[in-house]
């Protein structure tokens, strides 16, 4: 029971918990220090947006600021987005495809440059914000003392803690998936202290108002254009309810302005928000909307009216942790003699007190933090591993705060925006981005946060088969470089290099048969995975075309955001069959194909045509210089640093290029990455570690750890190139979330590697910087889960386990040595540094399901 004297549930035990181990199995870890604590800690208000602790239940978000005389919360809702649904194609495309065809195959590629502009379509529409809680304090609050705010990963809660004239205050702040609103509460150990004024408001066009049961309603719209006009159509309409509740025996509510509530003389309040937007779905136009986001934000609300707070914090952790505690990393150091002592501190805690305090301690406001912006600044001096630890699961956080099923695919800065005007729209892109912010969900054990991306896949092939037959006139479906809520298909607005892309929606479908690989969920396979790769493929079957030396081509082709000069000195972009172009479509075939197998249907006619086809693709090529070829041709490259690394798909997140078949092309992708060198955005960053990771470069992926922790200053962004806000977020700059998601990722890769045969346990291990260490509840090919630890830089032993097959033969790797083992159903194996199997131990009914 918990101290309002109410029951609380406690959640069943998951992939990362000891307990289930037993015996044997659980000496693995009976010299581990206890469970360390996650939370981002900041020591003072946020002064910028990216100081800011995002919260999110996947649909409904917000930005706790922490402001003493006056907090924020920034609001966002997952549908509010400009625009309404539109009309993908461009009749006048063949012609002008018939024209850059032409040109390229007479080598005139900064003519075909300039004549694709013609191919490009309309902007995508842009994600808007919903708006603001506002909180105004009393005069008392215009000084205090003991400031402390975190956000504790582990929960998903935000508290801020401050005092004000000899009186505490506490606020707690979550997003709850259970319930679907926003819960804020706000207390004192002061009877009668807390005395404000609360409002919402928003940037967009709105009307609020208090009804007469202490509830604020907030009503508005986004704009139908993403350029207001005077003839906008009618856009999404969205509404915000705040409903308060207080306590205490004086506490009395005023109504202000007609939009306002002032609390005075309360022991404690209770706001919840909850929003609805009038969006039905991407071919559903807004002025058509059956829904009523007024009532159905009231009738949440409503819902929720008997519920304490205790009992919808319970609930929300509940769900929260099922997601989150599946996996657990600790990492180590190894210091030793006068560094020993802050070792075991960091082991001991997250939260990095300046002096070492028990655990106990370190689990409340002890006014002794250091704020992780501080350990950010410190880590190119110190290398803390605990932060790195910290990062990968604000990547898993994050993840699970912005993408649940039933949600909207995760943008370009997950729910997270405040502007009308967010850096590049917010909108999903194509060409990496969005694929990246969805790396972690197969390994890092959230495949459930996978749900939006696939139903955002299956949309979109519906747009796409207009988009493929208009402007291509072509089979299947195709999209491109940049999307929005309203699958846009069509290419983007401006230059080709990189609006002509239509390799977008083939990338996406890599995730389809690759949730395939780490589920064998066959009926998925079936039912989602095989009818999107038909289209898919059908389409890009047509795109090819009959090229030199007897190879089929893809034309136009550009190698996204990338120019080249071209053999006549002028810079171009648009020629045939880059290697991103080539690589996607060969993962593509190869998938289909696989699919195939697995479901029987070897001879169907689509199928035929691929084995076909497969054979004819250009090779991967390696250029004069060593590294791979970015181009068909060896192009000068006028920008040797360039951030994107295309033409290394096949490396990662592609399975064509290995260590061990492919070792000449791995060498080539090695002087590849030393040819681009190191700087770049986040996601650039974040995308070179794992690729140093699959070449097993361990050395090389920390250095980009390192490279990707270092503090962003908000008033000098200009300034940097990647790295990391005070809260954690990563900056391309400015913000972007790929980054976050991409290093969850990496470390995976470094951690764990896998194909549906192979298991390698530590591949990257960067055994200097993490002496010792432990990962528990990886996910691996083959419906594996994985268990890991070291000591001294060796693998000391590892389990490893398959929950919904008979028996699973796979072939185990550690540093060169190789075992065969064979996996029966809800057995765990437990392996030493030779790979000897010490014991097996049967799973509970019950336990590890997840």
């Amino acid at each position: 029971m918990d101290g309002e004297g109410e029951w609380v549930w406690v959640r069943p035990p998951t992939e990362a918990d000891r307990e289930w181990w037993g015996d044997g199995v659980g000496g693995l870890y009976a010299d581990e220090e206890p469970a360390r604590l996650l939370k981002v800690v900041f020591t003072e208000p946020a002064k910028y947006w990216t100081d800011a602790a995002p919260i999110g239940n996947g649909r409904l978000g917000a930005m706790v600021w922490g402001g003493v005389p006056n907090e924020t919360l920034q609001l966002n809702h997952d549908t509010l987005w400009t625009g309404v649904p539109g009309d993908y194609t461009n009749p006048e495309a063949p012609r002008v495809l018939s024209k850059v065809r032409k040109l390229v195959d007479d080598g005139h590629y900064a003519v075909a440059t300039e004549v694709a502009f013609g191919l490009s379509g309309n902007p995508s529409d842009v994600y808007q914000p919903l708006g603001s809680i506002n909180l105004e304090f009393d005069d008392s609050h215009a000084s205090f003392t003991s400031y402390e705010r975190e956000l504790d990963l582990s929960t998903a809660t935000v508290k801020v803690k401050y005092s004000s004239n000899d009186v505490q205050f506490t606020r707690e702040h979550f997003s709850s998936n259970p319930h679907q609103v926003i819960v804020n509460k706000i207390s004192s150990n002061k009877s009668g202290s807390l005395s404000f004024t609360v409002y919402l408001d928003s940037e967009l066009h709105h009307h609020s108002s208090v009804n007469d049961v202490n509830q604020i309603v907030m009503e508005g719209s986004c704009p139908g254009k993403r350029s207001s006009t005077s003839e906008n159509p009618k856009g999404i309409e969205f509404t915000a309810v705040l409903d308060l509740q207080i306590a205490g025996e004086n506490s009395v509510v005023q109504v202000i302005e007609d939009r306002k509530l002032k609390v005075d003389g309360a022991d404690w309040a209770l706001f919840l928000v909850a929003a609805s937007s009038s969006f039905e779905g991407p071919f559903t136009n807004p002025s058509d909307s059956k829904r009523n986001p007024t009532s159905e934000s009231l009738n949440t609300l409503k819902s929720l009216k008997s519920m304490t707070f205790s009992q919808l914090r319970t609930y929300h952790v509940n769900d929260y942790e099922k997601l989150f505690h599946r996996v657990s990393l600790q990492l180590s150091n190894g210091s030793n003699g006068a560094n020993e002592s802050n070792h075991k501190h960091i082991r001991s805690s997250l939260v990095c007190n300046a002096n070492p305090k028990s655990l106990k301690q370190n689990s409340s406001f002890n006014g002794s933090q250091v704020s992780t912006a501080e350990r950010v600044r410190s880590f190119k001096n110190d290398e803390d591993p605990s932060l790195v630890e910290l990062l990968f699961q604000y990547g898993r956080y994050l993840l699970i705060s912005c993408s649940r099923p039933g949600t909207q695919v995760s943008n370009l800065q997950g729910i997270w925006n405040k502007d009308v005007q967010p850096p590049w729209d917010a909108a999903p892109h194509l060409n990496i981005n969005l694929q990246m912010n969805y790396w972690p969900c197969l390994p890092c054990n959230l495949r459930e946060c996978q749900d939006p991306l696939f139903d955002y896949i299956t949309s979109m092939a519906i747009n796409g088969a207009k988009t493929a037959k208009v402007n291509y006139e072509a089979s299947g479906w195709v999209a491109h470089q940049i999307s929005d809520i309203w699958v846009k298909t069509s290419p983007d607005q401006g230059d080709p290099v990189w609006a002509i892309f239509p390799m977008g929606g083939a990338w996406l479908c890599t995730h389809l048969w690759e949730h395939y690989t780490y589920t064998l969920d066959k009926e998925f396979l079936e039912k989602t995975t095989y009818p999107l790769l038909e289209g898919c493929a059908a389409f890009l079957l047509d795109w090819l075309i009959e090229g030199r030396g007897g190879y089929l081509e893809t034309n136009p082709s550009t190698s996204p955001e990338h120019h080249f000069i071209s053999p006549d000195g002028n810079l171009a972009s648009v020629s045939y069959s880059s290697t991103i172009d080539i690589a996607i479509i060969r993962e593509i075939f190869n998938s289909i194909i696989s699919s195939a197998e697995v479901l029987g249907r070897s001879n169907d006619g689509l199928i035929k045509r691929v084995k076909t086809a497969l054979p004819k693709l250009p090779p991967t090529r390696i250029a004069r210089d060593g590294s791979i070829l970015e181009w068909a041709q060896d192009f000068e490259d006028p920008e040797v640093h360039h951030r994107h690394v295309s033409h290394l798909f096949g490396l990662f997140p592609g399975h064509t290029i290995t260590v061990e078949k492919t070792p000449e092309l791995c060498k080539a992708a090695t002087n590849s990455l030393y040819k681009r060198g190191d700087a770049g955005p986040g996601w650039s960053t974040a995308w070179k570690m794992a690729l140093w990771a699959r070449l097993r470069d361990s050395e090389h992926a920390y250095n980009l750890i390192k490279q990707l922790i270092n503090l962003v200053d908000p008033n000098h962004e200009a300034d940097f190139e990647g790295g990391l806000y005070s809260n954690l977020f990563t900056a391309h700059p400015p913000f972007q979330i790929d980054a976050n998601f991409g290093f969850s990722a990496a470390i995976a890769e470094m951690l764990v590697q896998s194909t549906l045969h192979d298991l390698y346990l530590l591949p990257a291990l960067p055994r200097d910087k993490w002496l010792e260490g432990c990962v528990r509840g990886l996910k691996a090919r083959g419906g594996v889960t994985v268990n890991i630890c070291w000591k001294e830089g060796k693998l000391h032993e590892a389990s490893v386990w398959a929950n919904n097959h008979t028996s699973l033969a796979k072939r185990l790797h550690y540093h060169g040595k190789v075992a065969d083992i064979r996996l029966s159903c809800r057995k765990i194996y437990v392996f030493n540094k030779h790979l000897k199997c010490l014991k097996i131990k049967s799973i509970p009914n019950g336990a590890l399901e997840s």
